[in-house]
């Protein structure tokens, strides 16, 4: 399961591809809507959700979840991400999560953050052996430079074959993707790609922290 707190968060930070190609059944929750100039904007939110889908058969992972929730204030009450996370993890029980940074560069993301580290512990999702952190451009690389919004990567995951399905699944998110040397353009995703590659001996890789690994 990967936890996205907005649509194209997935496509930036998931191992979905490779996942997927390895017989692995895949669920993406996806939290907020989407405003823009802080407006919602109905029908851009349904464009957006198009694209997440588009992006989905892309990547060709199985189940996408909206919960929709306000986007640019779900910091405003963590409690109100908690509860419908929570009942989502009960309904798939998943293995693995895969859950965005505690550090963004996002008031969004640190509440999803905060919410999933209650919802994911052992007692109440004892099926859950890890727990990974992934990294988001223009949100992880913003934080600012303080030892708590590091991203100190523990595992790396050797994604060169699926490079281009990536790339591909980002071109689906046409109102988000930028020009170089924008995080978020396929130049940067491409060269942060090759420089985890480059940290771990791959010829392309994505970056995961791991919070919890556990095996019986």
């Amino acid at each position: 399961m990967v936890v996205a707190p907005h649509m194209d968060d997935e496509v930036l930070g998931g191992t979905i591809a490779r996942r997927v190609s390895e017989g692995d059944e895949v669920y993406v929750c996806f939290i907020a809507n989407r405003v823009y100039d802080h407006q919602y904007d109905e029908q851009r939110h349904r464009f957006e959700m198009q694209c997440a889908q588009q992006a989905r058969r892309v990547l060709g992972y199985q189940h996408a979840e909206f919960l929709g929730l306000p986007d640019e204030r779900l910091d405003a009450c963590v409690q109100q991400v908690l509860v419908p996370l929570e009942n989502y993890l009960r309904a798939i029980q998943p293995e693995v999560v895969y859950l965005n940074h505690r550090g963004d560069n996002h008031q969004d993301h640190r509440a999803v953050f905060a919410a999933a580290m209650v919802a994911l512990r052992p007692a109440a999702n004892p099926g859950v052996r890890t727990v990974a952190c992934y990294e988001t451009l223009s949100s992880t690389d913003q934080a600012p430079p303080a030892p708590e919004t590091a991203f100190l990567p523990n595992c790396y995951v050797n994604v060169a074959p699926y490079l281009e399905k990536k790339l591909a699944a980002l071109r689906c998110y046409q109102t988000e993707v930028r020009q170089f040397p924008h995080p978020r353009s396929e130049e940067a995703v491409t060269i942060l790609a090759k420089r985890r590659g480059c940290e771990s001996g791959f010829p392309a890789a994505e970056a995961f922290l791991i919070l919890r690994d556990r095996w019986a």
